[in-house]
């Protein structure tokens, strides 16, 4: 009999294929006899903003490989989500108040520039606390460490320490980087002034290994020797994250396709000074509707909160889940088929062998546990409903979703409850201002007459496939080639969109009698203006 490992080992599914990479290094380690207690993934956030829906990915897709890994070692996991609060305030964010006292305060780590909300002891504290609150409302599982934090209490000293004593070798991997200008004043260490508490990007006069320091000109003019130390100096991004990765013992780390340049640097950096660095994955990144690379300083992409407003979080987990080494066009306008899909792996997943269920992104989305509730009803016929019969609250989609499906109710199925909502709130902002009704054809009359006719001697039928044969049969009989202009004329004509969910399943759930009162009112002309 197959075990379950043995089921999981031959898993297809992304997050399974990474967490045999991972699985393959620690028995690597373990065979060369270096053992750790834990498996340690590691996620990175700049505390310089608010935590946005690229957060949500880097972690969601972390957790997912961690999950899968669990399937396949009985070796415990850890998760750090880790914040650069250390880093200097480079520029004052246009989207909080205070901003002359920001000023004043640029270039000292995050973690001292005092809040400009008032609410917590740092810049860096507040958007900290900001980014735990918005993991937690996720669910997420992970470990919060802060950079300023690690860096003060030591444990960062030793590898510090080895990047100093390894100082020519990691200058001799970054300077081939970076432009002949920065060349010549770039260093891997930024002092902290004693003088002012800001981070310097300065030449580095010398640096004593033995003595552990670097010697700098401060900002007013003093030349100083400075440990590396107890969070008297940090590293640049780049060796920072080498850095890191050895003092932590980083065993897996995600980032995005800006950073591959980065990622690169570091892993070399490890492997200059005789260090293993973590396995790594890169995504790719989101674009928007005209397939442009979402920015946020375009403002061209959609926040966590725009999504939610129209859905619930586990039809974004799909998306994330969904294809992450493929360039996706992330936009309110597929709110909806994510939506639908999610409903589609959800109800497919309850009939699968277990194998199969490790395949469903579902599996990964629930960590291994998915809710057994059905949904009736898809987002887009909803869509199409509120449409149809004008519905202004929740209650009227109701009746017409218990008329189709007796036994839902907002009660026993809290899922499609919410989702109601989602369509009522989605089709207000999206899909009514957008609408565009037009008269139909002589050929398209004739065909929507008979329609109407053959709905109305259908009265109380429910049964979505047998009304959507009529619906195939009246196409055929009045020469639609091909025959979805005859579904495209029935959306145009009756919802004022080119597209639409089958429109069988739609008379089904609204009654096959009000739609053919739908037919003859459109007909009439009432929908044109």
């Amino acid at each position: 009999m197959t075990s379950r490992r043995d089921i999981a080992m031959a898993a297809k599914a992304w997050p399974f294929e990474e967490a045999r990479k991972l699985l393959a290094r620690i028995q690597r380690d373990e065979a060369a006899g270096k053992t750790k207690p834990y498996v340690l993934f590691e996620t990175g956030y700049g505390p310089s903003g608010l935590p946005h829906i690229g957060t949500f990915g880097e972690v969601a897709r972390t957790s997912w490989v961690r999950r899968a890994f669990a399937e396949l070692s009985d070796k415990p996991t850890r998760l750090i989500a880790f914040s650069d609060d250390m880093d200097g305030l480079r520029k004052v964010p246009d989207n909080v108040p205070n901003q002359d006292m920001l000023r004043a305060h640029l270039g000292k780590p995050l973690t001292v520039v005092p809040d400009p909300f008032g609410t917590h002891e740092s810049f860096g504290a507040h958007n900290n606390a900001r980014l735990r609150s918005f993991l937690d409302s996720f669910g997420f599982q992970y470990e919060f460490k802060s950079s300023t934090e690690t860096y003060r209490a030591g444990e960062f000293d030793q590898a510090l320490l080895k990047i100093l004593a390894n100082y020519d070798k990691v200058m001799a991997i970054m300077l081939p980087s970076l432009g002949e200008e920065r060349q010549q004043t770039y260093s891997p260490f930024l002092p902290l002034s004693p003088a002012t508490g800001r981070v310097l990007q300065v030449p580095i006069i010398s640096h004593d290994v033995k003595a552990g320091t670097i010697t700098f000109v401060d900002e007013d003019g003093t030349t100083v020797e400075q440990p590396v130390t107890g969070g008297r100096a940090k590293l640049q991004w780049k060796p920072d994250w080498a850095m890191r990765w050895m003092a932590l013992g980083i065993d897996y780390e995600m980032s995005g396709k800006d950073l591959i340049t980065s990622v690169e640097l570091a892993v070399k950096i490890c492997k200059g000074l005789g260090v293993a660095p973590p396995e790594t994955y890169t995504y790719e990144l989101f674009l928007d509707d005209k397939g442009q690379k979402i920015s946020k300083s375009k403002g061209n992409g959609i926040a966590v909160e725009d999504w939610l407003a129209y859905s619930a979080p586990e039809s974004l987990a799909l998306f994330m889940y969904q294809k992450p080494r493929t360039a996706k066009r992330l936009y309110f306008d597929i709110i909806p088929k994510e939506v639908d899909d999610y409903a589609a792996f959800l109800d497919k997943y309850w009939a699968q062998s277990e194998a199969e269920r490790l395949e469903n992104p579902v599996w990964h989305i629930h960590a291994g546990s998915p809710p057994q509730e059905p949904w009736p009803v898809s987002f887009a016929l909803l869509l199409n409903l509120v449409s149809a019969s004008n519905a202004s609250t929740a209650e009227v989609l109701w009746g017409f979703i218990r008329a189709y499906a007796p036994h839902a109710n907002p009660r026993d199925n809290p899922a499609l409850d919410r989702l109601v909502g989602y369509a009522m709130r989605y089709y207000a902002d999206f899909v009514k201002p957008r609408k565009k009704y037009r008269a139909p054809s002589d050929k398209e009359r004739a065909a929507m007459s008979e329609l109407a006719a053959a709905l109305e001697a259908m009265p109380g039928v429910t049964d979505g496939g047998a009304i959507q044969n009529a619906v195939y049969e009246i196409g055929k009989r009045h020469a639609f080639e091909p025959l979805r202009d005859w579904f495209k004329a029935l959306y145009e004509v009756l919802f004022g969109q080119e597209q639409g969910p089958r429109f069988g399943s739609f008379a089904a759930l609204y009654g096959t009698t009000t739609t053919a009162a739908l037919i003859r009112t459109a007909l009439e002309g009432k929908f044109v203006t």
